[in-house]
């Protein structure tokens, strides 16, 4: 079998079942008429032991694909008495919530065999299955040491503390099969690395070799996916059957406005209207999900909703909110709820998109653009759980930049183009870690571990000198004692082991990769108390940025800790939102798209060509959609014409532009429109260079669209995207970040995880202020050390994953080349349409939403008079 291959041999029931137990077949056969796509396709390469990564729409039977092989050998086992007391699978998903749900979707099967067992007179061993995850009791964790489960449920943090726990990993030592559920929300992130880790770790300690079975939905490329799953040996993927029948199931989605004028309608009429669009598909359908993209949008939905729906006879009770700032009852009362079909809508940000049995959905309706035809993808297909039901959706766009953002995204997802996932690669802060914990296992010899390390997928280009300077940090080489950063290992440069009694209790303690969150004060300069933001918010700040709290605006001065100090701006308009660091990134490749798209309909229009039935049959819109898109290019189109440039904005052409405001400011816009993360390096790599050219702070406002640099008053812009070419973006975005919030906040997250600070000592839990004061002290401390490892990771992190630096860099190689050009329009009177909400983004917050239509409406006039006065 070559290393990574697409599966292509369906096998028929027929040819399935006499393969099974004769038990287990007869379950079976008496539950299903068939096998799903996923069954007829990985059954038999399970049961032949290959590793499978199983890519398919909710509702195809997945879970059952990965457990028919393994229920059907333990019953071999189970027959002929021969189950012994240690684990032979490992389930492994990143929810809690989903385990439990594992848990209770086994023991039905399992107990209606052991009843069919009963029936013939068979007595049978019991299979015992457990979930072991940080909410299991002591109690229950003694009992798993007497009894371990055969099969064993857990997370990937669970994972990691059983490898090294004594008693349990003498459990593991004959594991089968790993099954990692959810895959596609794991590689994308530390928790992926750390499991990734943990499987080859696992790997390490087992005599025979593991079967890995991957479960995921909709994700795009299955075969770096199939890579992190399996792992690599001797430099060298292993073998993995991709079993991908995403086209199990059709797809129904369409884009919706509520009016085909989003400038002239009033907000309260769009809003109107746009709640009684979703209560009319929520009468239509027996259960709908609303998805937002903020969990303060959630909340606002829900309370709107029940208004309108209030007066057509559907119960308060009937419509619930889930997001993850609820209660864990909270959101398990609202489950039971939607499972019991006792809810008409459900309204939620980002929880609901993973695997948990949320029971029958028929619609997901989804408000604003998702950002990724992936994500988009994932959340409809939550809609017609069963296998020949459709998977439903409905886009509905309240911006004329989300008409058009949908519009592609709707026509990409039905071609099934996805986007492609960034997998984080070689984080030293997770490696930490899982050092410790080989550490604790044995005395390891530099190679010997280096050799297992890069087995893992997210640590197989790891640079030897990376890890030998991991090691020394670890084991207390940089004379860090002085501020409490005590060797957790000893190394001698060519063997290392573990050091002192705690090291267990520590690693323990302090596993995991999701940072603490927590609310920072904000206090004026007197020390008053305004209220509070989001750890997330505050990493975006700058010193002179401003933003709404309590219904008035502040200026932010500086933080310490878990405090921000702020001074009143109650005469000014807030540069940055509030819901800011809620939203979610528009993916590069999508934006890519929408560029062509714009560039597309533009030349379409101005050949005359009818553009409103084009947008309506190739992007599946309705007329209000198709109407609004197509006067909006118009508009842009007829703006660049009055300035005399026939030249369409598009995939290959950048315009940037420049105004002066109210203020005597000039605001320079770049519509460079790849999405939020490669605008952000685009515009801190530009705002650095041309605040060290004019001794001055630059302000910036990012949208997914574009980005806009602020100059002081009075000062005329100098910057050029052409200015990034031939520069070093890394070393520049590094020393733009070096002295920010960003850079403060990422380097505690980092430091935590990789056990320079330590969130809880010997069982005492230590505060995350506690902590920020720690690693801010640290941070001055190690900014001198050349490549200290937690320095490095924390630059690495807001670069790579914070931030997309590959796609920013190929950006500024497009533009050297060529195959990109930039078109400079100069000083304009008024910012043309397309940079109308990258502008609104550096003034703009969500409670001022009436001022935000206003101003829309306003750039929009401004917009007008201009082209009819060249006409």
């Amino acid at each position: 079998m070559a290393a990574i291959e697409f599966a292509k041999r369906e096998y028929t029931l027929e040819e399935v079942l006499p393969r099974l137990n004769p038990l287990v077949s007869k379950w079976f056969r008496s539950n299903f008429k068939d096998l799903t796509p996923p069954q007829k396709m990985a059954v038999i390469p399970i049961m032949e032991g290959k590793n499978v990564l199983v890519s398919s729409p909710t509702g195809t039977g997945k879970t059952l694909t990965a457990f028919l092989s393994i229920i059907s050998e333990l019953m071999n086992l189970a027959e002929k008495r021969e189950l012994e007391d240690k684990v032979y699978a490992v389930y492994v998903s990143p929810l809690r919530a989903l385990n439990n749900d594992i848990y209770r979707n086994l023991k039905k099967p399992l107990d209606e065999i052991y009843a069919l067992a009963s029936e013939e007179g068979r007595k049978v061993q019991e299979i015992r299955h457990q979930v072991r995850t940080g909410d299991t009791t002591q109690n229950e964790r003694q009992k798993m040491l007497r009894k371990p489960p055969h099969i064993l449920i857990t997370t990937p943090e669970s994972l990691a503390i059983i490898l090294n726990a004594p008693k349990f990993r003498k459990a593991l030592k004959e594991v089968r099969w790993i099954i990692v559920d959810e895959i596609h929300s794991l590689v994308e992130n530390k928790r992926g690395s750390h499991l990734s880790l943990s499987l080859e770790r696992l790997q390490e300690m087992v005599e025979n070799r593991i079967t890995r079975i991957g479960l995921s939905a909709t994700i795009n490329p299955l075969v770096e996916v199939a890579k992190f799953l399996v792992g690599f040996e001797k430099g060298r993927p292993r073998s993995c059957l991709i079993i991908d029948t995403n086209f199990a199931k059709g797809k129904d989605l369409k884009a919706l406005s509520p009016t085909d004028d989003l400038i002239h309608t009033p907000s309260d009429e769009v809003n109107k209207r746009m709640y009684e669009l979703i209560s009319e598909l929520i009468e239509r359908h027996r259960t709908t999900l609303i998805f937002t993209n903020t969990r303060s949008g959630t909340e606002r939905v829900v309370f709107h909703l029940k208004s309108v729906l209030g007066t057509k006879m559907i119960g308060d009770d009937e419509i619930a909110a889930h997001h993850g700032s609820l209660s864990r009852w909270v959101r398990f009362e609202v489950e039971e709820k939607l499972k019991n079909g006792q809810l008409k809508a459900i309204v939620s940000s980002t929880s609901l998109e993973l695997g948990i049995d949320i029971g029958y959905i028929d619609l997901v309706v989804q408000i604003g653009s998702p950002k990724s035809v992936t994500r988009a993808l994932q959340r409809v297909g939550r809609a017609g759980h069963r296998l020949h039901e459709v998977s439903k959706g409905r886009f509905i766009c309240v911006d004329r930049d989300d008409m058009v953002e949908v519009a592609v995204m709707v026509r990409e997802a039905l071609k099934g183009h996805l986007d492609v996932v960034h997998i984080p690669k070689n984080p030293l802060d997770v490696l930490a870690q899982h050092v410790l914990g080989m550490a604790i296992e044995k005395r390891w010899k530099v190679e010997e571990a280096l050799e297992l390390i890069r087995r893992s997928y997210s640590f197989h280009t790891l640079k030897k000198e990376d890890f030998l300077t991991l090691l020394k940090y670890l084991s207390g080489g940089f004379n860090l004692e002085e501020s409490k950063v005590y060797g957790k290992i000893w190394f001698d440069g060519e063997m290392f082991g573990r050091r002192g009694k705690y090291a267990r209790v520590i690693y323990s303690l302090n596993i995991g990769t999701i940072p603490d969150e927590v609310d920072i004060k904000v206090r004026t300069i007197d020390g008053k108390l305004v209220g509070s933001i989001e750890e997330d918010f505050l990493e975006r700040l700058m010193p002179g940025d401003r933003f709404l709290l309590g219904g008035r605006v502040y200026e932010f001065v500086s933080s310490r800790g878990l405090e921000a100090r702020v001074r009143p701006a109650f005469d000014k308009k807030p540069t940055v939102p509030s819901w800011f660091s809620e939203m979610l990134p528009l993916s590069f490749d999508l934006a890519v798209e929408v560029s062509k798209f714009r560039g597309k309909i533009m030349d379409m229009l101005r050949k005359e060509k009818d553009v409103i039935e084009y947008i309506m049959n190739t992007c599946n819109t309705d007329l209000n959609t198709a109407k609004g898109i197509a006067s909006y290019i118009k508009q842009q189109m007829e703006f660049l014409r009055s300035l005399g440039i026939e030249t369409s904005p598009s995939h290959k052409v950048i315009f940037q532009e420049w105004f002066w405001d109210e203020e005597g400011r000039a605001e320079q816009v770049f519509h460079t429109l790849y999405g939020r993360r490669v605008n952000e390096a685009l515009s801190k790599a530009l705002a650095y260079l041309v605040s060290k050219k004019l001794k001055r702070n630059i302000g910036i406002a990012i949208h997914d669209n574009g980005f806009l640099l602020i100059y002081p008053k009075g000062v005329k812009p100098i910057a050029s995207l052409n200015d990034l070419i031939g520069v070093n973006l890394e070393e520049v975005l590094k020393e733009a970040v070096a002295n920010t919030e960003l850079m403060k906040r990422r380097f505690r997250h980092v430091a935590t995880r990789g056990l320079m600070i330590l969130r809880n000592y010997k069982g005492h839990e230590i505060s995350v202020n506690k902590q920020q004061l720690s690693s801010q002290v640290l941070l001055n401390v190690v900014k001198n050390i050349p490549n200290f490892p937690i320095l490095k990771e924390t630059y690495r992190e807001i670069l790579e994953d914070h931030m997309d630096i590959e796609n920013a860099k190929k950006v500024v190689k497009w533009i050297f080349e060529g195959k990109v050009k930039v078109l400079d329009l100069g000083h304009v009177p008024v910012p043309s349409p397309f940079a109308h909400n990258i502008v609104l983004e550096g003034l703009s917050d969500v409670i001022l939403m009436e001022d935000k239509r206003y101003v829309l409406e306003r750039l929009y006039e401004m917009v007008n008079q201009v082209i009819v006065g060249k006409k």
